[in-house]
């Protein structure tokens, strides 16, 4: 099944079922009007969706519209939960090995995860505002789940199961605001502005084999002003799969309906595209090249994210963002 949320002038947006090749909606306000709603009450209301999403793909359905004349907001407009994760240590790894620094052993065994913004997430063509390009613009090409009520102490295994939903996101880091923050040893907080999220989320199913082990075995592909950057398999090197990381989210505490877990950027060690950021890429120059040579991202520059199946269709739609310059107001 597949769900999005398209704009009706409110913060929560309207929830739709839109069908399987993205081009047909409609909405279901006498089941859920708003995403998180449908996900307070998933179990009553999932078989409704399923039922609507079915008929939907048959065309059975006379009050659908077009899709992609829709403006898109991000799936869940605001979360109660967001948690982003790093699961492909190589990632980290390589960043490590860039500035001449070890990586701890824990790093293996133990996942990192910081708490982001959710009081509010934009949509798949909004601009990425940023006041200056000095912060160092960077996007980060992720995959996310999103839970039912998680018990805290669940485990890896048992966490899976809690899983209702996938997308993908651009996760925006400012680069050189990094340093500062972390300095302090409190966390991310100005180097993150807002996540985008693609148009559309997909139950599991949906993925059919591609869905296995807790991880996405697809590509991601990341293009900025038409130029790959990478199309890494988010299923490869992986080291903590989404069980895994619900399980550590939800250590000492329960997770609330509508929590988003991502990945962190997907990476493949030593592929020629194996990258879903701009700094990973300046990391392997200067790692071969003893410096870098790919500046961030500039006002006017595009980047799009998608993930295909393997007929070559897009299955969570497009990330088409272009980055502008924040005026003061």
């Amino acid at each position: 099944m597949k769900l999005a949320t398209i704009d009706n002038k409110t913060r929560d947006g309207q929830l739709v079922v839109v069908n399987r090749n993205l081009t047909r909606a409609v909405k279901v306000p006498t089941i859920a009007s708003t995403m998180q709603e449908a996900l307070d009450n998933w179990q009553e209301l999932e078989p409704l969706l399923q039922n609507v999403y079915r008929d939907l793909n048959e065309n059975n359905i006379k009050d659908s519209f077009d899709f992609g004349q829709e403006k898109h907001m991000a799936p869940i407009p605001r979360a109660y939960h967001w948690a982003d994760g790093s699961a492909y240590v190589t990632h980290v790894e390589l960043v490590r090995k860039a500035r001449n620094a070890t990586l701890p052993d824990s790093f293996w065994t133990d996942p990192l995860m910081y708490m982001g913004a959710s009081d509010a997430f934009i949509g798949p063509n909004d601009d990425i505002e940023v006041e200056n390009e000095e912060w160092g613009i960077d996007f980060e090409a992720e995959v996310a789940v999103i839970t039912d009520d998680v018990p805290p102490g669940t485990d890896a295994s048992t966490a899976l199961s809690h899983i209702k939903l996938i997308s993908i996101l651009n996760d925006v880091t400012l680069r050189n605001l990094i340093p500062s923050e972390l300095s302090k040893q409190f966390g991310f907080y100005h180097s993150k502005p807002w996540t985008s999220f693609a148009p559309v989320v997909v139950t599991p199913d949906e993925l059919k084999g591609a869905w296995k082990d807790g991880k996405v075995h697809l590509p991601l592909l990341s293009t900025m002003n038409g130029k790959l950057i990478g199309a890494p398999n988010a299923g490869v090197d992986m080291t903590f799969h989404f069980g895994q990381l619900i399980a550590h989210a939800a250590k000492t505490r329960s997770l609330m309906a509508g929590t988003i877990i991502g990945s962190g950027t997907v990476a493949n060690q030593g592929s020629p595209h194996g990258s879903s950021c701009l700094a990973e890429v300046r990391y392997l120059e200067i790692i071969k090249d003893k410096k870098a040579s790919t500046p961030f991202m500039s006002f006017g520059d595009r980047i799009e994210i998608e993930m295909k199946d393997e007929e070559n269709n897009s299955i969570f739609g497009k990330i088409d963002q272009v980055v502008k310059q924040y005026i003061k107001k």
